[in-house]
């Protein structure tokens, strides 16, 4: 007669909990590219409340980096927010993350694939009074980076 070894159903318990664990812990630390897009964007506007141009130039995608030569787009940013609304930062807020199946920067440009639209807010408190610059960000992943693109539609 043959013994049949029976699986203890604590340790199938046991197993299948662990595995559970597992798949929620790496869940959690998992972001989804909604997730990335808007962390790039606060990341973008941090820098500009820090009037660090340089750094937030540094986030655009090569084709906004041939807009703006690094020089250009620094003295530019602070000769405008600074030196004409008489301001020295802002207050921002991001919306919710939208994903785009295909977008375009221009009529002349490339067409993007999985693009994500993240709309922002910025509020100044300037020697003019306070006004508000709402804008629509878009986040690509170009070359394994993920960059940033404003509309000149």
């Amino acid at each position: 007669m043959r013994r049949r070894h029976r699986v203890p159903i604590q340790l199938i318990l046991l197993s299948v909990g662990a595995i559970l664990i597992l798949i929620l812990f790496l869940s959690l630390f998992r972001s989804s590219p909604e997730d990335v897009a808007k962390e790039l964007v606060h990341t973008f506007y941090k820098y500009e409340q820090n009037a660090d141009f340089g750094s937030s130039w540094e986030l655009f995608h090569p084709l906004m980096q041939e807009r703006f030569e690094k020089a250009d787009y620094i003295q530019q940013r602070n000769h405008v927010f600074v030196g004409h609304f008489g301001t020295e930062t802002f207050k921002y807020t991001v919306e919710d993350v939208e994903k785009l199946k295909t977008w375009q920067m221009s009529k002349e440009s490339t067409i993007f694939h999985d693009v994500y639209k993240v709309p922002i807010t910025q509020t100044y408190k300037s020697t003019y009074g306070t006004f508000t610059i709402h804008q629509d960000i878009f986040v690509v992943k170009e070359a394994g980076d993920w960059t940033i693109l404003w509309s000149y539609h």
